[in-house]
C-alpha cells in the first residue's frame, strides 16, 4: 500500500513539474520565502521595520541617488547577535544627512545639506563629531579626513524610490513580505485545523453531528467575510497577531465543506469497512486511514486559502485595522502612498500592489497545478 502511495506521489510530482505555470509559481513563492527570512540582510535599510526616515528626500522616484553624510550617534546602540538581526534588524548607529556638496575645512567638514531640489542649507560639522559622535581631539588630521571620506560619505540609491517619510520603498517591501507570508501560514494552519476536524467529524458520523456542523457552516458562510474579519479584529484588538487569528477564523468554512464531501465518499469504501471489522476506533480510522487519502484536496485548498489570506490582510491593513505602523505591510504601504498615484510618483503605491498581485498569482498557479497533479483520473 505504501509502495502504491509512493508511486502516486512520484507521478504527481512529475505532472507538477511539467506544469510550467505551477513551477513558475513555486519559484516565486520560494524567492519570496527567502526574501522574507533574510529581509534585514538583503534590504538596504537594516533598521527595525526598515523605518529609517530621511524627511528631506520624501516622495522620490525610483532610481533616486544622493550623497549622504553619516554622523555617528553619541550613544551607539548595542551590537545585536546574528539571530536578533535576522529577526528584528539592527538599530542605526549613525544619523544620515543628505548632501548636495561637501568640502573639508581644517578639522571640520562643510556641507550643503539637501532640503529639496531647489534648496540647500550650508552646515559645518567637526570631524570628531562625525567620527565619534562627540567632541574629541583630532591628532592625525589627514587620517581623520581619509576615514570620513571612505566610511562616512556614502552614495545611496533608492531603487524603488522613497515614501512620504523618506523611507526606502524596496527595504519596506522586502520586510513586508514577512507579514504576507506569516499571515498566510498562520491563517492556513488555523483554517485547516478547524476545517479538517469539523469536516471529518461531520462526514464520518453523519446524522445529527453532520446537521449541526452544516448549520454552523451555513451561518458563518452567510456573514460577509470582510465584515466577520472586522468583528473578530475589533474584538481581539488591532495588531500583528490579531490579524492572523482573525483571518484564520474566517477561512475554515470552505475547508470543512471540502473535507466533509471527501470523507462522505471514502467512508463507504471497503478499506474503511475493514477497519470497522477489525475493531479500530473512530479516531484511528479517521486519522490513519481516511485523512491521508484526502491529502491532495487539502493541499489544493491550502494554496487557495494562502492567496486569500494575503489579499484579506492587505485589505485590513489598507483600512487601518490590520498591521499597525511603523511595521511594514503591503496593504499599509498602499494606504500610505496611494495619493501619489495621481501625482508625480505612482510607483510608490503600485510597487506593493504589484507584489501582492504577483504572490497571489503564484499561489493560485501552484494551487491549480496541485489540483491537476493530484487528480487520480490523470494518473499515468
Amino acid at each position: 500500500m505504501s509502495s502504491s502511495a509512493s508511486s502516486f506521489q512520484q507521478q504527481a510530482w512529475k505532472r507538477l513539474r511539467r506544469n510550467k505555470g505551477a513551477m513558475a509559481g513555486l519559484v516565486v513563492i520560494a524567492l519570496a520565502l527567502l526574501a522574507g527570512i533574510f529581509a534585514y540582510f538583503i534590504a538596504p535599510d537594516h533598521t527595525p521595520y526598515a523605518n529609517g526616515m530621511v524627511l528631506e528626500i520624501s516622495g522620490q522616484k525610483p532610481g533616486f541617488k544622493i550623497d549622504m553624510l553619516a554622523l555617528r550617534k553619541a550613544q551607539e546602540p548595542p551590537r545585536r547577535s546574528w539571530f536578533h538581526r535576522l529577526v528584528y534588524g539592527q538599530e542605526a548607529a549613525v544619523t544620515v544627512i543628505p548632501l548636495k556638496g561637501w568640502a573639508f575645512a581644517g578639522d571640520s567638514i562643510r556641507v550643503e545639506q539637501y532640503v529639496d531640489e531647489a534648496t540647500t542649507l550650508t552646515q559645518s560639522y567637526a570631524l570628531a563629531q562625525v567620527l565619534y559622535g562627540k567632541d574629541s581631539v583630532i591628532t592625525d588630521l589627514p587620517a581623520a579626513q581619509q576615514t570620513v571620506r571612505e566610511e562616512h560619505l556614502q552614495t545611496r540609491r533608492y531603487w524603488l524610490g522613497t515614501d512620504k517619510f523618506g523611507r526606502d520603498i524596496l527595504s519596506r517591501l522586502l520586510v513586508g513580505t514577512r507579514v504576507s507570508l506569516s499571515v498566510g501560514s498562520i491563517a492556513v494552519i488555523i483554517s485547516l485545523t478547524i476545517g479538517i476536524f469539523l469536516g471529518a467529524v461531520a462526514g464520518y458520523f453523519r446524522g445529527v453531528t453532520d446537521d449541526a456542523v452544516m448549520w454552523l457552516i451555513n451561518v458563518i458562510w452567510s456573514v460577509p467575510t470582510l465584515l466577520l474579519v472586522f468583528a473578530i479584529t475589533l474584538a481581539l484588538g488591532k495588531g500583528f497577531w490579531q490579524v492572523f487569528v482573525a483571518v484564520g477564523l474566517t477561512m475554515w468554512v470552505s475547508v470543512a465543506r471540502i473535507i466533509r464531501g471527501q470523507v462522505l465518499g471514502l467512508r463507504e469504501l471497503q478499506f474503511v469497512e475493514a477497519t470497522r471489522a477489525l475493531g479500530y476506533g473512530h479516531v484511528r480510522t479517521i486519522s490513519r486511514h481516511i485523512l491521508p487519502n484526502i491529502l491532495g484536496p487539502v493541499m489544493v485548498v491550502a494554496a487557495g486559502n494562502f492567496a486569500t489570506a494575503i489579499v484579506v490582510e492587505a485589505g485590513l491593513s489598507f483600512l487601518g485595522v490590520g498591521v499597525q505602523p511603523p511595521q511594514p505591510s503591503w496593504g499599509l504601504m498602499i494606504k500610505e502612498n496611494y495619493n501619489f498615484i495621481i501625482t508625480h510618483n505612482p510607483l510608490l503605491a503600485l510597487a506593493p500592489g504589484f507584489a501582492i498581485m504577483l504572490l497571489v498569482l503564484a499561489f493560485n498557479l501552484l494551487g491549480n497545478g496541485l489540483r491537476d497533479a493530484m487528480d487520480v483520473k490523470g494518473r499515468i
